[in-house]
């Protein structure tokens, strides 16, 4: 019989492990340059080795310090562990919300949310904007590790998040995601969509067509006329990632449990050319900090694979149109993003639509986290009774 209890959480990394890492680091084998030693073909020699002499230097032990300093908990869910982090508000009636993380990124994304969103007063807001904040890790990340079975697909994850909220006492909630949480967010919707109030991602949503007609393409604005061109780039010269992570996950898998470089190369490429602008090292753009954290995390929990695994082997294809579950939907677009309204439109009731092309990329909570919280408080605003100030209870 599963063990429904909820039990804190703290993270304990053992000295020996860092001082492992610390060892590979110092002992890492670089490759000759290839021609040209660009982006286009994989992280720089000369990025990788600078990246791996600054991962060597930093200072989980006061990391771990300061995340425990988060409420932490786990709990089994369908046989699998689920940890996350439940912050709530002093805030009477506050409206509760769940944020969800994607690859390679972590429940280390929120980690600078979590205060604006349960005492917004004391950060500039409006008290009534208060949520009661739930950041789990997807299936086969960090601390939801190891993994205890297949079948992760985005509506199996979305049933046992929604469970999780069960096991919270909040009956009814808002969603938000980005990545892969931008897949499982609109999901819960569909899987218990009389309690989910809304739905809020950033970056794409819904349908994904990478070719229209020329018609179709014409009548576009100039904005999603770019973001077209860009899908049909990422098909033609970034898709290879997504073809090894969803058909070979354990060959990731042994990759990044042995070679920190390796995991280091994996994960930078994309931090690179998804965070905005390309040009600007990822980690001027989401922090030093947060880049080898998560790196440290991907590390410590040997998740390389298993996220692979859960984010993109599970038989969910490109394209796969959902049903719409009629729950009030919002989306948030920056510069890097490719959502498409239109065929956002075909599977979700969206009723909000914000648009920051200028700015911004696919990390949108590190890259530009008071446009991202401002969005989501208008958002709930606009759901809230219109006979009275109080947001919809969760609990």
């Amino acid at each position: 019989m599963e063990d429904h209890r909820v039990t804190p959480f703290r993270i304990r990394i053992h000295p020996d492990e860092v001082t492992d890492l610390r060892r590979r680091l110092d002992a890492a084998r670089f490759p000759p340059e290839l021609p040209g030693d660009e982006w286009s073909t994989g992280v720089p020699v000369a990025v990788l080795r600078d990246h791996v002499a600054r991962w060597r230097e930093h200072d989980w032990v006061a990391t771990e310090e300061r995340l425990n300093r988060l409420p932490q908990f786990t709990t089994e869910i369908d046989g699998q562990t689920v940890h996350f982090v439940h912050a709530r508000s002093a805030v009477r009636g506050a409206v509760p919300l769940m944020l969800i993380h994607g690859w390679p990124g972590s429940f280390l994304e929120f980690e600078g949310l979590v205060g604006p969103l349960t005492d917004p007063a004391a950060h500039g807001g409006d008290s009534r904007d208060a949520f009661d904040v739930v950041i789990p890790s997807l299936p086969g990340f960090g601390f939801s590790t190891p993994l205890t079975g297949s079948g992760w697909s985005t509506r199996r994850i979305a049933a046992a998040f929604a469970e999780l909220m069960t096991r919270l006492g909040y009956e009814r909630f808002v969603v938000q995601g980005g990545d892969i949480g931008a897949a499982v967010a609109p999901e819960i919707g569909r899987v218990a969509p009389d309690r989910v109030i809304g739905v809020h991602v950033n970056g794409a949503l819904g349908a994904f067509h990478p070719h229209v007609g020329e018609d179709a393409l014409a009548a576009m604005p100039p904005v999603e006329r770019d973001r077209m061109r860009r899908i049909g780039e990422f098909m033609q010269t970034e898709l290879g990632y997504v073809a090894i992570q969803s058909t070979r996950p354990g060959l990731i898998g042994a990759m990044t449990a042995d070679s920190p470089a390796g995991q280091l190369a994996w994960m930078l490429d994309k931090l690179q050319s998804w965070s905005h602008p390309p040009e600007q090292p990822a980690t001027e753009v989401l922090g030093d900090e947060f880049v080898f954290a998560d790196l440290s995390l991907y590390w410590f929990t040997a998740s390389g694979g298993s996220s692979a695994y859960v984010g993109y082997a599970q038989g969910e294809g490109w394209g796969d149109d959902p049903v719409a579950s009629g729950v009030p939907t919002a989306a948030i677009q920056f510069a890097h993003d490719i959502g498409i309204r239109a065929f956002a439109q075909e599977c979700n009731r969206i009723v909000r639509w914000s648009e920051h092309s200028d700015r911004g990329g696919h990390f949108a909570a590190l890259e530009e986290p008071e446009l991202l919280v401002d969005d989501v408080r208008a958002f709930v605003r606009s759901l809230r009774p219109a006979d009275g100030d109080e947001p919809h209870p969760g609990r």
